[in-house]
């Protein structure tokens, strides 16, 4: 049996086949929108002067919420967020409607020029000023265990702290864009971009007054997604919808990269204010944490973002008396939204510096420290939300890392460069992270998936997942080949279609493999079951004595090619194709009281950076990092690491020089690669080591395997620690280091001062 060690497009990708939905053949007739954005964070909203714009040559018309026919609100979970800003703003960038017209050109060079006419009202730009004014998009949540303040109190040594974290921009490299196309009675094709089909159907139907079943939504891939698409695609196929629905043709809208940056959510910044008391050793004997989440204007995703900041706040370490004090804060920004680990990384990050805060103070090696507060694995082994933590891998394999990269001797040698280096600093940080897999939300840990053989041994599977690059599809594909024992050349996924797998949850919290293809195999079991059975009676032998294997069925009696098999199979009216259903075990999650078991298992891994700093210019660089991660079985080594390289990159990227800036009205100034900047490939270390830990998950998950897709983003936090070590060698004064997140020059510069 053979399987295609490359990923399922990646020829087609190659050669510019791959199809996005741009490059789709547009049906005739079909009209192109583009958004009226509001030049206020905040405002009233008296009129729009549309006259120029609707004299613009090939504009049809302006859309607004007059011609919504469903409800004016998009049917998100707060139900907070109106389909069009028609009666206030909430945000520079805030969509009022659109301009409908022949081209996509047209159409945005006519938006620009509609005037809004606005009554700007006070606007709320920082997360501190929202907490002062208590300016929420959800209620507070507080999660505690033990005293926290009795601890801190007795404890012999004691740090205060702050610590600001910027968000990020998702820079997805296929843009935001849907395709609305009218059908016959009344239904509706919707081509969107998504990561959730699901949701875009039932935001659609939604808004135009229909029923589900009425509106079809397909996704054969996207272009990135990291979260961006989770629902924010959403509003596209809204706005495309409602505006096809008014004109009675196909409407596709498709967001400029600038227009992208201004309109669409980020990930969360935070901030947080701490205290910590601790023992001589490091030990953390109490813990009091406050998180401000900057939400933006409308709750969106936050409430489970913030939900998993507080979960993640342990990170790998066991806090016995501790409180978390979460707010979620109402900004006149963009509406904050999923990105790649989904608060998990604004959780853990505050950790992380304090740990560091205290070996510093200590006079300790901050890896000593850390390894004194991790988790154990029969005593200290429950989380602050009530979960205990069976598969505690990290010891062990925070103990290879550090023995295959030398940890010990490099610190060491670190030490001795610094002390002849005037200018350059180096710094080396090992950090943990020990992240949960399964949607908080218990009942999105469901799915579905169809297996089909047809009559020539070719197999089509269809699961609810969608494809952003990430390699799902796959994934499925060769969970599927591996099933019925044939290679994987004779799979393939199908689009992402609402009209073939229903209700599927988003393709987000790293349980896209986990999910479908465990789906997948269910039905490919149930399938290789009835050819078991079938074959089990061509050879008199009973049917568990048969095997698939090398695209062959064995049996003790001789061996059959596959092929042959469902051809006579067909004939005998053997079902050849079935359904598989999951639903992820052992989950149960209080959300009033944020605990329970939200998480099926734990995925490990850990990262050890070594970076330089120059002290006169504050610039700095990434030299060498080596990373031991937890990925259980693998499914397909090279996706796996791809996806942690990538997700280190990313990582780095939100933690140094991937900066979001608001000007003092409120507006993005950093809206274009010109002045947001992600990293490039002359930013990866060159030395990049990425070794994976070979255990198999020790819960009953598809093959083995651990998901992959958000844990590695967090092994980047070793790349802020390493800076943080850097700073402190240059000033060897033993204090705190205050160094907010991303660490550009001028913030690394501004730590470098007592």
């Amino acid at each position: 049996m053979t399987h295609l060690n490359h990923h399922e497009s990646a020829t087609a990708q190659i050669n510019g086949s791959a199809r996005y939905i741009d490059d789709l053949p547009e049906v005739q007739g079909t009209l192109h929108a583009a958004p009226i954005l509001s030049p206020v964070a905040h405002g009233r909203v008296l009129g729009l002067n549309t006259t120029q714009a609707l004299a613009s040559s090939g504009v049809c018309a302006i859309i607004g919420s007059r011609d919504i026919v469903g409800d004016k609100k998009l049917a998100s979970f707060n139900h907070d967020e109106a389909i069009f800003a028609d009666t206030q703003v909430q945000h520079v960038g805030h969509v009022m409607g659109l301009v409908i017209a022949d081209s996509h050109k047209r159409a945005r060079m006519a938006a620009r020029m509609v005037q809004p006419d606005i009554q700007a009202l006070p606007a709320v730009l920082e997360v501190r000023q929202a907490y002062a004014q208590q300016h929420w998009v959800l209620p507070p949540v507080c999660v505690q265990r033990g005293d926290a303040e009795q601890a801190i109190a007795t404890a012999p040594h004691v740090i205060r702290g702050s610590l600001d974290v910027g968000g990020q921009e998702h820079f997805y490299l296929e843009g935001q864009i849907a395709y609305a196309i009218p059908q016959d009675s009344g239904q509706w094709l919707i081509h969107s971009s998504t990561q959730h089909p699901g949701e875009v159907q039932h935001w659609v139907a939604h808004a135009l007054g229909i029923p589900l079943h009425a509106v079809r939504v397909v996704c054969r891939r996207m272009g990135g997604g990291f979260g961006g698409k989770e629902t924010q695609a959403g509003h596209l196929a809204v706005w495309a919808a409602v505006a096809a629905k008014q004109l009675q043709r196909p409407v596709k809208m498709r967001l400029d990269r600038d227009d992208d940056f201004v309109i669409t959510g980020k990930r969360h910044p935070f901030s947080y204010d701490y205290t910590v008391g601790f023992d001589d050793t490091g030990r953390i004997l109490g813990l009091h944490v406050v998180q401000l989440a900057d939400c933006g204007h409308s709750a969106d995703l936050s409430g489970p973002v913030a939900d998993r900041a507080v979960f993640h706040t342990d990170n790998a370490y066991f806090l016995e008396h501790v409180r978390i004090d979460s707010y979620r804060c109402k900004t006149h920004k963009q509406s904050h939204t999923a990105f790649r680990g989904f608060g998990g990384p604004q959780g853990m990050i505050v950790t992380e510096t304090l740990l560091g805060d205290i070996a510093r103070q200590l006079k300790l090696d901050p890896l000593v420290v850390r390894e004194r507060n991790f988790y154990g694995t029969t005593e200290r082994n429950t989380t602050h939300y009530g979960t205990t933590v069976t598969d505690n891998i990290l010891a062990a394999l925070v103990s290879q890392l550090s023995r295959d990269c030398h940890y010990s001797q490099r610190r060491a040698m670190i030490q001795a460069w610094n002390q002849n280096q005037p200018t350059l600093k180096r710094g080396l940080a090992l950090t943990p992270v020990k992240f949960g897999i399964s949607f908080t939300a218990t009942q999105f840990n469901q799915a579905g998936a169809l297996v089909h053989i047809y009559t020539d041994g070719s197999v089509l599977v269809h699961h609810g997942g969608t494809e952003m690059g990430q390699g799902l599809h796959t994934k499925v594909a060769r969970i599927v080949a591996h099933t019925l024992g044939i290679s994987t050349d004779r799979v393939r996924v199908g689009a992402s279609d609402t009209d073939t797998i229903p209700n599927a949850s988003a393709t987000a919290a790293s349980s896209g493999t986990d999910l479908n293809g465990r789906a997948a195999e269910f039905a490919a079991v149930q399938v290789r079951d009835n050819l078991a059975r079938f074959v089990a009676t061509l050879d008199a032998c009973k049917p568990s004595d048969v095997r698939f294997e090398n695209d062959h069925i064995h049996t003790p009696a001789r061996v059959h090619r596959f092929v042959e098999v469902i051809a006579q199979a067909y004939n005998q009216r053997v079902q050849l194709w079935s359904d598989g259903y999951y639903r992820t075990p052992k989950i149960h999650y209080d959300k009033n009281t944020l605990s329970g078991t939200p998480f099926y298992y734990f995925a490990y891994g850990a990262a050890c950076t070594e970076v330089a700093i120059d002290t006169l210019t504050g610039e700095q660089k990434v030299l060498r990092v080596d990373i031991l991660h937890d990925v259980g079985n693998s499914i397909h080594p090279a996706i796996d690491i791809g996806q942690i390289e990538g997700g280190f990159i990313q990582g780095m990227g939100w933690l140094t020089n991937e900066e979001l800036v608001w000007d003092e009205q409120g507006a993005l100034r950093t809206h274009a690669p010109s002045t947001y900047k992600i990293p490039t490939v002359g930013d990866t270390p060159a030395h990049f080591s990425i070794k994976l830990w070979h255990e198999a998950n020790r819960e009953n998950n598809v093959m083995g395997s651990k998901a992959v897709g958000e844990p590695p983003f967090m092994l980047a936090l070793s790349v802020l620690e390493a800076l943080r070590d850097a700073v402190a060698n240059a000033r060897a004064d033993q204090q705190a280091i205050h160094l907010n997140a991303p660490a550009t020059p001028e913030r690394v510069l501004r730590a470098l001062q007592p």
